[in-house]
């Protein structure tokens, strides 16, 4: 008895053994299966389509930045200095009494260099100072700008407006959606034309330019503008234009589908 019973479970070993290697060599097959399938389908190998996508949106500017600059010419340079920075505080107490807070404020540049004459004689010393305001109140900006050129006389001229926008990321997020889109739909319309379709994007880049607000320009103001109306300032709409290139893997089209 104690023999058949060995056999027995001998012949039960064998076979629990042979199950299992079974399972073993089933999942085995599976996983094997399973990676082949998971397999890139972007391999160098692969057809792929290349469309590029390009987008827009627009959205009103919340910000000017004035640029002024502060010239002056005296007979030396400390008197230069002087009567400069005399008209700068004007300016920024013009500034500052439109609206403008000091944060917006800031002193971008600062020259004094002399003049000669034909002989190579020094005839005096002509010092710039350059201000930079952002302006955020568009209803009184241009009373502010007229303020301005009046506080300094006939050294005060306005360098540039820029209008631009201060968070400018939903908007440039706007336009890199459109551009994706028309790419998207752009590929679409070529693989269906040349009886392929569309497989796994393989990748997508942002082709798009860094976003800058709109500068111009006004000729020289002077004292002779602060009898004048307020400057007519219109900020009008500001346009970010994106643009991405999408790279698709290609699958062919099932025939009779």
């Amino acid at each position: 008895m104690e023999q058949g019973t060995m056999r027995v479970a001998g012949a039960v070993g064998i076979a629990a053994a042979l199950v299992v290697g079974g399972v073993a060599l089933g999942l085995a097959a599976s996983n094997q299966a399973a990676t082949a399938a998971a397999s890139p389908a972007c391999a160098s190998s692969t057809p792929k389509l290349t469309v590029q996508g390009t987008g827009s949106a627009s959205a009103s500017p919340d910000v000017l930045t004035v640029a002024v600059d502060i010239d002056v010419t005296d007979p030396n340079a400390q008197a230069s200095l002087v009567d400069d920075n005399s008209k700068a505080g004007a300016v920024i107490a013009a500034l500052k009494g439109g609206g403008v807070t000091s944060k917006d404020i800031q002193t971008s540049n600062v020259t004094i260099q002399p003049n000669y004459s034909l002989t190579g004689t020094i005839t005096g010393y002509q010092m710039t100072n350059t201000l930079t305001a952002e302006l955020r109140n568009f209803s009184t900006a241009g009373s502010v700008i007229d303020a301005v050129t009046a506080a300094a006389g006939n050294a005060a001229r306005i360098d540039s407006l820029t209008f631009s926008i201060q968070d400018p990321r939903p908007i440039e997020d706007r336009a890199r959606d459109d551009a994706v889109r028309q790419a998207v739909s752009h590929a679409r319309s070529m693989a269906g034309a040349a009886g392929e379709r569309l497989g796994p994007v393989c990748s997508l880049t942002d082709d798009s330019s860094p976003y800058y607000g709109v500068a111009s320009s006004l000729p020289s103001a002077s004292a002779a503008l602060g009898n004048a109306a307020a400057v007519p300032l219109q900020a009008g709409t500001q346009q970010e234009s994106a643009q991405i290139t999408l790279v698709y893997a290609l699958v062919a089209a099932r025939r009779g589908a």
